[in-house]
């Protein structure tokens, strides 16, 4: 299946941040770098006022999404213990927002080959464009999250980064959220290990 790679429309884009949550850290060597990356994401994204909705997978005992990344202005927080984001209650909200559902989709968060891949066929199997955020995936194995990437693209996501999903938000050095934005991205993203992951 080809990627069906065209601009971001900010009117009719969703971004979805997949259970970052604390407990998962000491399990996960790029972790704090996937958290850098996703921060700078989802403050563009409020900044560019792109809804987010957020999920945390069974936070009785897995904790919220961490605290490095600011989701106060998430319009739900929704606790699952589904593997994929595609719950009733989340679907419920899509609706409410886009009064049916959006054309494009900005995936992230963990793990990449369990909650993010099961969430990215859901939408597709929905007819919604996924971009896959690569530089915010995170896997207890790298290779499970390169294997999950390379299945993703392959069935039709578009794989790109932080950087370039928020740049294709704004379009034109004259966005009037231009010079708010530009800051986010001063400094290059953390590094992900993701080389040997283009190459599959």
């Amino acid at each position: 299946m080809t990627s069906r790679l065209r601009h971001l429309n900010p009117k009719k884009t969703l971004f979805l941040l997949c259970d970052i949550q604390e407990k998962f850290r000491p399990g996960m060597p790029l972790f704090s770098n996937a958290v850098v990356n996703a921060s700078k994401l989802t403050k563009a994204g409020k900044e560019l006022n792109i809804p987010l909705i957020c999920t945390e997978h069974y936070p009785e005992r897995l904790g919220k999404i961490v605290s490095d990344i600011d989701v106060s202005h998430a319009k739900a927080v929704f606790p699952k213990t589904r593997f994929s984001m595609i719950i009733p209650e989340l679907e419920a909200k899509v609706k409410e927002i886009f009064g049916d559902k959006p054309d494009d989709v900005v995936l992230y968060g963990l793990e990449s080959h369990i909650c993010v891949e099961q969430t990215a066929i859901d939408l597709l199997e929905k007819k919604i464009n996924v971009f896959l955020v690569a530089d915010c995936l995170i896997s207890r194995l790298n290779q499970d999250r390169d294997l999950a990437i390379e299945r993703l693209r392959n069935a039709g996501c578009v794989v790109t980064t932080s950087e370039s999903v928020i740049f294709d938000l704004m379009g034109d050095k004259n966005h009037p959220k231009f010079d708010v934005v530009r800051k986010f991205v001063n400094t290059p993203s953390a590094d992900m290990q993701l080389a040997k992951a283009a190459k599959l």
